[in-house]
């Protein structure tokens, strides 16, 4: 039988499904608590999670125990937070930012922390916006929590 796991999108209603780490297909609850797998080969419906679990082995839920123990990796880059396991980490001495990306083969550049973003219609809040956003706009931080970056929105928003 081939190692198949639902991997939690959202809390007991939606899992993205996956072979050996490939995305292969989606897993919905449907309000009649059916379980509705759609993949290339179509649309499956199972009664509950005694039929998934026959039909793909009693581990097929275990990708949510596995994303749990990987919360217990660091997230950040140079003592600023990241919500992702950060890749590549570097830090832009001119520009004071500590860049990272989501995955080793990835080319997009992150900055970790919290920032306020001068967009048209006003500052924004982000956390860890691309690196090209903040070279287009203007932006202040980056910040270490939440709460210092909300304390210099409202002061740039008066």
């Amino acid at each position: 039988m081939e190692k198949i796991c639902a991997k939690e999108i959202l809390k007991d209603k939606f899992w993205i499904i996956e072979h050996e780490g490939l995305r292969v297909g989606t897993l919905r609850k449907s309000e009649d608590d059916q379980f509705i797998l759609s993949s290339k080969n179509g649309h499956q419906t199972y009664r509950n999670e005694k039929s998934l679990k026959q039909q793909f082995g009693t581990d097929f839920f275990v990708a949510k125990i596995l994303k749990d123990a990987d919360d217990s990796i660091e997230k950040e880059v140079h003592g600023f937070p990241t919500s992702w396991t950060p890749h590549n980490p570097l830090y832009d001495i001119q520009k004071k930012l500590p860049l990272f990306t989501k995955s080793s083969d990835s080319k997009s550049l992150y900055c970790a922390g919290y920032y306020i973003i001068h967009f048209n219609k006003g500052w924004v809040k982000s956390f860890c916006p691309k690196l090209i956003t903040l070279q287009r706009y203007d932006y202040q931080g980056p910040f270490k929590t939440d709460l210092e970056m909300k304390q210099v929105l409202s002061n740039v928003s008066r």
